[in-house]
């Protein structure tokens, strides 16, 4: 199975300026854990995820005054889609990350995240090896 199978094309976009509490609060409401940052005028495209959210909140920085500029993460490592979903699953734990944004043409097409990859992969592997009783 492609990347191109598995990924959500209804990909959440922010800007920079976004604080992090609209951020964690559009993707609360779409129930996803990351947003595509896109600043044409800085860094292009770049990744915020709940975890970036928490650790802020965690070191005591306020939500309301804290940009996800700040907070991007900006060396993304961007599927194609079509890698595999085993290159996109390697690609994530060797970078020890969730979400791969998909580029196609240059510009996201799509976000593919570890959850995504196990929802293809469990129905080909439902049935649990039996355990000796």
């Amino acid at each position: 199975m492609l990347v191109r199978d598995a990924m959500s094309t209804v990909v959440l976009t922010i800007g920079p300026a976004h604080t992090l509490r609209q951020a964690a609060a559009l993707m609360s409401a779409r129930r996803v854990g990351a947003a595509v940052v896109l600043d044409p005028d800085g860094t292009g495209i770049g990744i915020l995820t709940e975890r970036d959210v928490l650790n802020s909140v965690g070191l005591g920085q306020d939500p309301d005054a804290e940009r996800a500029h700040a907070h991007t993460t900006t060396d993304v490592v961007f599927a194609d889609p079509s890698w595999t979903l085993e290159e996109a699953a390697a690609a994530m734990a060797h970078g020890g990350f969730r979400h791969l944004i998909v580029l196609d043409r240059g510009g996201p097409a799509g976000i593919v995240s570890v959850r995504d990859i196990i929802r293809c992969w469990a129905p080909a592997r439902q049935r649990a090896p039996q355990v000796p009783a």
